[in-house]
């Protein structure tokens, strides 16, 4: 028997993709695995500086919101068991003159710090190393080695005003804070993770850490350290010195640190140039401060280091 053989129906031609309409534009490609993981962890770091950046606390001087969850006098007291501490580690400078000094230049800034209720202490510690710093409730250390680059009583302000400014606006609680927060948003990115692979959750995890460290973290501790450099300005003016000493001061300390450094987005700090030049900007409203101020000490005396050895 003859089959008819009815002619097989065309081969649908493939369908082209739809093309946008006028005036609007293609949707964007879907995200490759690594990009969102990135932003799974980008989108936890900006809930990060959301809560960090919208506190309800402000700081003096600048206004700026702070995120603070800590009570002050909880920040007080762990600053006076850090100090305790502190001092019994280190030896106390063997040179009165220096610790008179210390003592003079701390009792200026501390009359015009606002915080009468603080029980400010100031110490010396014999070490050569550059630093110094202040703790919640008025505890102040500075070391020897930072004393040649201060040069004067004016250049010692800046750097006893600068440590204070953190006292003054929390800083330390605002970091300890911030280390909550950042632990929190962990927490919750690896519980909403918990059924993905092991390796896409250590991916986003990792996505989260570097994007807070980078784009909160750093930026807010250097911010926190450019804030200390206004406050400080404004206090030492104030007090009676000479504010154009604190770019100066800035000045010499980069000199001084002429190390390989980091690139200022990966550091802590801001530069030590940065500082300098923000400084600079901020020397006419520190001015009309200090020529407000009762007493005037201009740079001060030139500090007298003893000669090494003695």
């Amino acid at each position: 028997m003859e089959h008819n053989h009815l002619p097989a129906p065309p081969a649908p031609e493939p369908e082209s993709p739809p093309q946008p309409a006028a005036g609007r534009t293609a949707a964007l490609r879907p995200l490759t695995p690594p990009g969102r993981y990135w932003l799974a962890g980008l989108l936890g770091s900006v809930c990060l500086a959301v809560l960090c950046w919208s506190g309800c606390k402000t700081a003096p001087v600048t206004g700026r919101r702070q995120l603070l969850l800590i009570p002050e006098a909880q920040e007080i007291q762990m600053g006076v068991t850090a100090y305790q501490e502190t001092l019994a580690e280190e030896t106390p400078t063997s040179h009165t003159a220096l610790q008179d000094l210390v003592q003079r230049v701390g009792d200026r800034i501390a009359r015009v710090a606002g915080r009468p209720e603080y029980d400010w202490e100031f110490r010396v510690i014999e070490s050569t190393e550059a630093n110094a710093f202040a703790l919640p409730g008025g505890k102040v250390a500075v070391y020897e080695g930072i004393l040649p680059v201060c040069l004067n009583e004016a250049g010692l302000a800046v750097v006893m005003s600068h440590e204070i400014a953190h006292a003054l606006a929390r800083h330390g609680g605002e970091r300890m804070s911030q280390s909550s927060v950042t632990g929190v948003v962990e927490k919750a990115l690896a519980t909403v993770t918990k059924d993905r692979e092991e390796k896409e959750r250590e991916m986003i995890l990792a996505a989260y850490g570097a994007a807070s460290k980078y784009g909160v973290i750093l930026p807010y501790s250097r911010r926190q350290e450019a804030e200390a450099d206004h406050i400080g300005l404004m206090l030492m003016a104030e007090a009676g010195y000479d504010p154009a000493e604190a770019p100066r001061f800035w000045k010499r300390f980069g000199a001084m640190n002429q190390g390989e450094k980091p690139m200022e987005f990966m550091s802590t700090h801001p530069s030590d140039d940065s500082r300098s030049a923000a400084l600079e900007d901020l020397l006419p409203e520190a001015n009309k401060i200090y020529q407000t101020a009762p007493t005037k000490y201009g740079l001060g005396e030139v500090i007298a280091l003893p000669n090494a050895g003695q």
